[in-house]
């Protein structure tokens, strides 16, 4: 970063400061590309969206060196995660997903960072602390974009510091626009974002309820869903697991907020002190940009797409646009990128997008359709047959997918000139038969190479070649990677339940640790192979 009479230059600009474009950051950091972040605020969450952070996220902060910190930011390691639906939160307890605490869940076969909860106004902080602020970082508090400008060669952006009034004029290479749903740079761009389902309008309600943890005892979930046929049928979700709280509520017909303090009441059924301490009004849309990028600008995260948050796909969706991203403004800033790789970025991200914002969908609609006996509140013995039909319908109805999707998180699958298929049939792109897979394009499976170590931790900065049945020829790719200055490493595998889940004998696997190219023999001339996955085809 170069500076010279409120002049800046840099390789790339982030516009927005929460949990993306802070990922966008710590990947460009990592790939050891300069930034600088502007965000308008001043990093202060006083209403918390986000609740659980996922599983791939999860491993993306593994490789930022920054997962033990998230799991240590505050959740409570014995908070059970379950799932509750219940007529209030003190009355009739209709079905329950057992989810267990933090510190009693085994680690699955498939991750070596299973979900956490890691609530926004933990999270935004945290990441900004790794990332450091100005003049010691990258992240620039209270700093507003005021217009920008694409040149043939970078972009030029005017920006000004709200506590001292002060502008400065930003030469960028790049600017990566997380700046939310509505967007003013993708609009400025001419991009739209089409609604694929209606809009829908909901109260969000935050409140601290200190003694209830306590009153609940073994009865604690992570979520309680209402199940109100006339006014309540969405989540109530613990913020901290400590007392803070959540409320999601419908407004009234009228279109008018509810009252905070009666929704709250009504949702609770126990007498116990509340405080109430915001109440906002929001848009559920569901929207992915027709255009993930404007010649050197590129949209990530909500800017590019929104989805339902039923099933916390969404930050999850825009962190893992970050680094699909990040590593591709990396190859082309250093110089080994081709030309075409960062049009990958939309061919790859846009379709996961679309992917993701259906299923939310889906999760969505199981809620707003599911049908509500009217007897379902009442103590009674009509009351009490309700509630167990409506658990059996439940059980049948496989409600657990929303809260267990590894297939969403993990089992997406990359195509693009960049990926260079099987000649085999690809896995099925069913996010709910998912298992571990090396084809082309497919995140490299999760082994263990010895304690504390996984698969993963091999992939970051290089082009991985893993080899499983000896390395003669991987000279070749050697040469080929030093000729183009692209960074390589191999690496031999002796484990065979590690070679089977591989399933070839050769695996090339990217920075973000996809799958590039396999095979069962080394191709004689790799340089075919090296050249497109960099981009250049």
């Amino acid at each position: 970063m170069r500076m010279n009479n409120n002049i800046i230059e840099t390789d790339v600009l982030i516009v927005g400061g929460g949990p993306v474009g802070l990922a966008m950051a710590l990947e460009l950091r990592y790939q050891g590309i300069d930034c600088i972040l502007v965000e308008e605020s001043d990093g202060v969450i006083t209403h918390p969206k986000v609740g659980t952070v996922g599983p791939r996220s999860m491993e993306l902060c593994r490789r930022w060196g920054i997962a033990q910190q998230l799991r240590d930011a505050g959740w409570p390691y014995d908070h059970p995660l379950d799932i509750a639906w219940v007529t209030t939160v003190g009355g009739h307890e209709i079905f329950r997903l057992n989810f267990p605490s933090a510190g009693e869940r085994p680690l699955p076969v498939y991750t070596p960072e299973p979900e956490h909860p890691c609530p926004h106004h933990w999270l935004i902080p945290l990441l900004i602390r790794n990332l450091g602020q100005y003049p010691y970082g990258p992240v620039r508090l209270l700093c507003r974009l005021e217009n920008f400008e694409q040149k043939d060669d970078s972009v030029v952006a005017q920006v000004t510091y709200l506590d001292s009034e002060n502008t400065e004029t930003i030469y960028a290479k790049y600017l990566v626009a997380c700046d939310g749903a509505k967007s003013p740079i993708r609009k400025e761009c001419g991009v739209d974002a089409p609604a694929y389902h209606p809009t829908r309008i909901f109260q969000n309600i935050l409140f601290q309820a200190p003694e209830l943890p306590e009153i609940l005892g073994s009865r604690k979930a992570l979520v309680f869903y209402m199940v109100n046929p006339k006014r309540l049928r969405y989540p109530l979700r613990s913020i901290d697991g400590k007392g803070l709280y959540r409320l999601t509520a419908v407004p009234q017909e009228d279109g008018e907020m509810r009252d905070p303090q009666e929704a709250v009441e009504e949702a609770l059924g126990i007498d116990t002190p509340i405080e109430i301490l915001s109440s906002l009004q929001w848009h559920l849309t569901h929207r992915v940009a027709e255009h993930f990028r404007s010649d050197r600008i590129f949209f990530v995260g909500d800017s590019a797409h929104t989805l339902s948050p039923s099933g916390g796909f969404g930050m999850n969706t825009g962190i893992a646009d970050a680094v699909d991203l990040g590593w591709k403004l990396a190859a082309v800033l250093k110089g080994w990128g081709g030309s075409n790789l960062l049009d990958t970025y939309e061919t790859e991200r846009r379709p996961i997008a679309v992917r993701n914002m259906e299923e939310a969908n889906v999760n969505l609609q199981r809620t707003l359709k599911r049908t509500l006996s009217p007897e379902i509140m009442d103590d009674s013995d009509a009351g009490e047959q309700a509630r167990k039909q409506m658990a059996a319908k439940m059980e049948r109805g496989d409600v657990r997918r929303e809260f267990e999707a590894p297939g969403i998180h993990f089992g997406f699958r990359y195509e693009s000139p960049a990926i260079i298929p099987d000649d085999c049939p690809p896995p099925i792109n069913d996010p709910h038969q998912w298992t571990q897979s090396s084809y082309p394009g497919c995140r490299a499976p999760h082994a263990w190479l010895e304690p504390g170590k996984s698969t993963l931790d091999l992939f970051g900065h290089s082009f991985v070649l893993m080899c499983f049945q000896g390395e003669q020829g991987v000279e070749n790719f050697e040469k080929a990677c030093q000729q183009r200055y692209v960074p390589f490493t191999s690496i031999q595998i002796n484990n065979p339940e590690t070679a089977n889940l591989y399933e070839r004998a050769y695996i090339l696997v990217r920075p973000d640790g996809h799958v590039a190219w396999r095979g069962d023999k080394l191709p004689s001339d790799p340089t075919t192979v090296i050249d497109r996955v960099r981009g250049y085809f």
